[in-house]
Formats: structure tokens, sequence, C-alpha cells
């Protein structure tokens, strides 16, 4: 039966001569991030950390009400910035509804040729959901949804883990581009972007930063 799905090793250790101490190797081997960050123009930030905030407050509503309350919902962040995305969005439901609900992790390895990724497909890697999702609303939580291939590989990895009654997905910013049936029920902001486009999140959790920006790749 073909189901529609509605819903980011340890490195190597070179043995190298002591030529040069390893802080002049690293002088002129820049790394491959800070190669593709230095290929990036921004465009424009398209949110700041207060309509950053504001966005999550809806969204926390919207899960609320389309799933009549909080019982037997569950939260699983996907690594790296759903983890904190889905945190708040735990805090702020748990305010709200003067409740407990359930917060976890799917650790999602992308690989893909843009700003957080190295190649053409995402690898699920150790799961943390910390918490049985059988018989539970599950809402899948991630910064941004593009193809939805991590979304794809996001889901198998939680049906591994056990068998939810309903699975749902919340995404900051949808930037269109889909490859796969996929459509996230709840979404911070839709952005037409192109394919030379990136969308990039910071968050304060991970980039001591709270902004989006659209950026573009150079040359």
């Amino acid at each position: 039966m073909s189901r529609l799905w509605l819903l980011g090793g340890e490195p190597a250790l070179l043995s190298l001569p002591a030529i040069r101490p390893p802080r002049m190797i690293e002088r002129f081997m820049p790394s491959e991030n800070a190669a593709r960050q230095s290929n990036l123009r921004e465009k424009a930030q398209l949110m700041s950390s207060s309509e950053i905030e504001r966005t999550l407050v809806r969204l926390a509503h919207e899960i609320i009400e389309k799933n009549n309350g909080i019982s037997n919902l569950g939260l699983v962040g996907v690594r790296r910035r759903g983890v904190p995305l889905a945190q708040r969005l735990g805090q702020m439901i748990e305010r709200i509804e003067k409740g407990a609900i359930f917060v976890g992790t799917l650790d999602i390895t992308l690989y893909r040729d843009d700003l957080s990724t190295l190649g053409p497909k995402p690898v699920v890697q150790k799961s943390e959901v910390g918490f049985s999702i059988t018989g539970m609303t599950i809402i899948l939580v991630d910064d941004v949804l593009y193809t939805g291939r991590t979304a794809r590989a996001a889901m198998d990895a939680l049906f591994d883990q056990g068998r939810p009654r309903l699975v749902q997905l919340c995404v900051l910013i949808d930037r269109g581009h889909r490859e796969l049936p996929i459509e996230a029920m709840y979404v911070g902001r839709k952005v037409q972007t192109t394919a030379r486009e990136i969308i990039e999140v910071k968050l304060r959790e991970v980039d001591g930063a709270e902004k989006v920006l659209l950026v573009e790749r150079e040359g």
C-alpha cells in the first residue's frame, strides 16, 4: 500500500609528520565548511529574533487547536536546529495547557550540497527519541522544509522506534522545491526561493544568534 508522508563516524585522524605545529597546518588548510561559507552572499534577513518567537507562539497554539489539547501528544525535533525548536514549542505548549508534554530527538546527518550538507541523501544516525511513541500523535519539528528527503528519512527512523497513531510535520520555513509528496501541517513562513538560494536559520542554542537569513551561492 502506497503512503503519502505528511510530513538535516567519527572523523578519521591523519598521522602527519611533525614538520610544523597543528595550528600552522590548519592555517593552510581551511575547512570545507569555511570554503562553502565564503562562497555565499547574504541577500536579506527574513526573520528577526522577535519574529521567530511570535511565529513559534502561533505554531504552539495551532498544534494545540488541531489536536484538541495535548493528550497523547509528543514532539520530536530533527537534529540539529529542529531540536531547540521542538524544545521551545514544548515549553510554550506546557505553559498554555499547564501540563507536561514529551519532547524527543531524531539525529539525522544530511549529505547534500548546501550549507549544512555534504552529499545526496540523508543518513539516519542513532535515535534519542527518549519515550515510547506507539499509539501517540507525534509532531516532527525541523527548521526548513526543502526537497522532503530529510522529512522522509525522519519518518522512516520514527517508525523504526514504534507505531505512532498519527504523524504531523512542523517547520519554521517552507522554501518549496519538493522532490517528494511531503507537506507540513504547521508552517511558520513560506518563502519562495531559487535553486541558488539557501535559507540559513540561526538559533541561539546552536549558533549564538537568532535570525533567519536568505543567502545565495556566488560563482
